[in-house]
């Protein structure tokens, strides 16, 4: 029977080591492994932050959106995707947006090793300034995952961590209208809690060039037109 009660009692702290890794590496707000930028202190601002692109099937039309509504954006883009189609990365840089490093690949970094880490957060700096020609200053893990010397190789490369406090699980095969209630209701959690909103959304997809994403682009175009009012779109770098 002691044992029995030990193997169980060692199973249980395993279980909970490996839920606490977990919270800490893949949890957008936690700052267990160390700080990111989550969002601001204003609850009337609001960063739309795009992930995966670029992407010819969606990125341009995106760009669209947001210049008939004169917002600015975040782009964290894909390292191999910005090789395929460094015109259209220009175009959002040339646009006011800014543009962050998403990886050359997008790998789990929690799980990567060291040296697989720095080669895809310096492979993506370097694919991204030798095609915008200026330096990137924000990076955010695919995944939200990172761990201690994720974010140390960062900050080493001269890059601020980004996560997000919003989402719209717009990869989930959800609606526009699904998207837009989603995205509705994070900002208004974070007005509550007097904090501004840092809201994560997808150009691309990191398993190919051309995902379909006009979900978001319809779910874009109803948050701008219907729930712009009192509030204030920025980029990342607003929250230095």
């Amino acid at each position: 029977m002691n044992i029995l009660v030990s193997a169980l009692a060692a199973t249980g702290v395993a279980g909970l080591a490996a839920g606490a890794f977990t919270y800490a590496a893949l949890w957008p707000e936690s700052q267990i492994f160390g700080w990111t930028m989550r969002g601001g202190d204003d609850p009337r601002e609001i960063a739309l932050t795009f992930d995966d692109g670029p992407n010819d099937a969606c990125t341009g039309e995106l760009l669209d959106v947001l210049a008939r509504h004169d917002v600015r954006a975040t782009f964290f883009m894909v390292g191999q995707y910005v090789r395929q189609s460094p015109g259209l990365a220009r175009r959002v840089r040339e646009a006011g947006h800014v543009v962050g490093n998403h990886t050359v690949t997008h790998p789990l970094l929690a799980r990567a090793s060291a040296r697989r880490v720095r080669e895809e957060l310096a492979g993506c700096k370097a694919i991204l300034e030798d095609t915008l020609g200026e330096p990137v200053r924000y990076f955010r893990p695919p995944f939200g995952g990172r761990r201690p010397d994720v974010l140390r190789t960062a900050r080493e490369l001269g890059m601020v961590p980004v996560t997000w406090n919003v989402t719209g699980y717009d990869w989930a095969q959800k609606s526009a209208d699904e998207v837009h209630g989603i995205v509705k209701a994070g900002i208004a959690r974070n007005e509550r809690r007097g904090a501004g909103s840092n809201v994560l959304l997808h150009d691309g997809g990191h398993l190919r060039m051309g995902a379909d994403r006009s979900c978001t682009l319809s779910a874009v175009e109803m948050l701008l037109e219907q729930d712009a009012a009192g509030r204030n779109f920025v980029t990342v770098d607003a929250w230095k």
